[in-house]
């Protein structure tokens, strides 16, 4: 009797453990494309500004928070068991980026960050014109990642 009650007992923290596994990879997946939903926004707020009225103060709020989601070590979020799976839409992260030897990572991610910290710099003068030519180089630096590392059919 007690062998069996500890087989099903053992069996249900099996069951609990795969789903809290499960609802944790949802949650990163989710973070993850949260995350760069708000950069999306930001990168849109910034070129709203350089296409039409200029607005210092704006550009700098945003070009400050895709500088912080940047540096905020978004690699965390492609943890194992986040190749797969439903955030608020299916992942479309090629297995590539999951793979620890890949160089290709480092390196966009690295460019990212360079682009996104200069975006900063230069949007702390409020030359329009120079915030414009380096919010095209962060620009080139997602298309950079969505080309190697994210499939094709899907669009957020």
């Amino acid at each position: 009797m007690k062998l069996k009650q500890l087989a099903l007992i053992s069996l249900g923290l099996m069951a609990a453990t795969a789903s809290f596994a499960q609802q944790k990879a949802e949650d990163l997946i989710k973070t993850r494309q949260g995350a760069y939903k708000v950069i999306a926004w930001n990168v849109g707020r910034i070129k709203a500004n350089v296409d039409g009225q200029f607005n210092k103060d704006e550009v700098l709020k945003a070009a400050t928070a895709i500088q912080a989601l940047a540096n905020a070590g978004l690699g965390a979020l492609y943890a194992p068991g986040t190749e797969k799976g439903m955030g608020y839409h299916e992942t479309a992260a090629k297995p590539e980026i999951f793979d620890p030897n890949n160089k290709k990572i480092g390196e966009v991610a690295g460019n990212f960050g360079k682009e996104a910290n200069e975006l900063a710099k230069v949007a702390a003068t409020g030359d329009k014109a120079a915030v414009k030519v380096q919010l095209g180089k962060l620009q080139q630096t997602c298309k950079a990642c969505h080309d190697d590392f994210r499939q094709e059919d899907h669009h957020h």
